[in-house]
């Protein structure tokens, strides 16, 4: 695993389990400036603070020095994705990554202000508010970012407090059809594996294998990414491993189609043309 200094932006890498510091991680969508992991290898200074998404990598480890944790996890920029092997090893880790976090911060870019009203029922009820709105949460990959986290802190575009995932479980629960049990269950697998798939079915990713690569943690799965298979084959693999791993068939009967539940999936969970995560 490796991970950012909060306070130098230097990176380190942790092979060891039990070398791994206390670290806050970032659940964030992305933009299309962001800081890569070569970027923070080749850039200056001055040119890093010139990209857009600068600002939030460097809120993003102020909020940890101020919750005195000295490194940091962003995907971003702590990913080296021109190698297969290690975009690899992290998808496969990275509900875990989430999950033995000291703290993950929510970051809702969309969400420009808290509205005095965010909390009432009229809200509630017609989902008017820019937190229900949020891109974040339409995102493939930003559910297991909700579910895998202990302490779950959200944060508005200026890097102002929202609230807990704790506090905020009902308008959470309303807004993703996740019971409020679920978002909290240390152990997902006692949940049915039809209401788990259930989770991200109007979820979108980028890259059409990802709507399948995105479940791996939640249905904790580990298995080899093939970009370039297509959806259809990525999600059989999925399938096939769930299969091998429980006797629970509503992965199944969910569809009500029985042996073409792939097909439906691939054509009700259809990706969308907008960013990674």
């Amino acid at each position: 695993m490796r991970l950012l200094n909060a306070k130098t932006f230097t990176r380190a890498d942790f092979n060891n389990e039990g070398t791994v510091p206390d670290y806050a991680i970032l659940s964030h969508t992305w933009g299309d400036d962001e800081v890569t992991f070569r970027d923070l290898a080749e850039l200056s200074r001055e040119q890093l603070v010139s990209k857009r998404a600068w600002e939030k990598v460097k809120k993003c480890c102020a909020k940890a020095m101020e919750w005195d944790l000295e490194w940091v996890w962003i995907d971003t920029c702590c990913i080296d994705q021109s190698s297969s092997a290690e975009l690899s090893e992290a998808i496969n880790s990275m509900y875990q990554w989430y999950r033995k976090s000291a703290v993950c911060y929510a970051y809702l870019s969309g969400v420009d202000s808290v509205e005095e009203d965010f909390l009432s029922d009229r809200v509630i009820d017609q989902g008017h508010s820019s937190f229900d709105k949020a891109r974040w949460f339409t995102r493939g990959w930003c559910l297991q970012e909700l579910l895998a986290p202990r302490n779950m802190q959200f944060y508005n575009m200026h890097w102002e407090y929202i609230g807990s995932k704790n506090s905020l479980k009902e308008r959470i629960s309303t807004i993703t059809h996740i019971d409020e049990d679920g978002l909290f269950i240390p152990d997902l697998s006692v949940l049915s594996v039809a209401e788990r798939m259930s989770w991200a079915a109007h979820r979108q990713t980028t890259r059409e294998e990802d709507i399948a690569y995105c479940l791996l943690g939640i249905f904790n799965i580990n298995m080899p990414l093939l970009y370039g298979e297509g959806q259809t084959r990525a999600f059989g693999r999925l399938q096939e491993e769930i299969m091998k791993r429980t006797e629970d068939h509503s992965i199944l009967a969910w569809s009500g189609k029985g042996a073409d539940f792939r097909n439906d999936m691939v054509g009700f969970l259809a990706p969308h043309p907008s960013a990674f995560s």
